[in-house]
């Protein structure tokens, strides 16, 4: 969706996503991005901890299929929550998604662990913010750029 003004008449111009976003090389970007929030999130908050570059990995991609598949069904499900909350309850959300790859990655024996609610809040937080960050700066510097059609929308 873009937005913008046209003289005195405000528009909205929804688009589809660029088939771009959803080759190889936007798969790679998104799982790299997954792999340094979730470095990040377990460098910073306390109970929340990767142990191996092996688990950071197959952690990784646990994660995004997790959220590619689950989320969707629980955020639509809890969507009148999510309004009532102005969105706070996304966090939650997303804190229960790193508890579903903590459960799933135990059964692969990866050291991921998620030790308690507050691990997973705040884990959920470092990853939204660095994952929003991050994925700005691809975008416009990695999957914009390998598009020789952009029309700047």
């Amino acid at each position: 969706m873009n937005a913008g003004r046209n003289g005195d008449v405000f528009y909205v111009r929804f688009q589809q996503p660029k088939r771009e976003d959803f080759g190889v090389l936007g798969m790679i970007v998104r799982f790299v991005i997954n792999v340094a929030a979730l470095w990040l999130a377990q460098a910073l908050v306390t109970g929340f901890d990767i142990e191996t570059a092996t688990a950071l990995l197959f952690g990784a991609l646990i994660f995004g299929v997790v959220n590619a598949f689950i989320k969707p069904i629980v955020s639509f499900i809890s969507c009148p929550l999510t309004c009532l909350t102005l969105g706070f309850f996304l966090l939650i959300i997303n804190g229960f998604m790193l508890v579903i790859t903590e459960w799933i990655a135990g059964w692969f024996d990866l050291e991921f662990i998620v030790d308690g609610f507050w691990a997973a809040f705040l884990g959920a937080l470092v990853i939204a913010v660095t994952s929003a960050i991050l994925s700005t700066w691809a975008d416009s510097a990695i999957l914009r750029r390998s598009r020789p059609d952009d029309d700047g929308w």
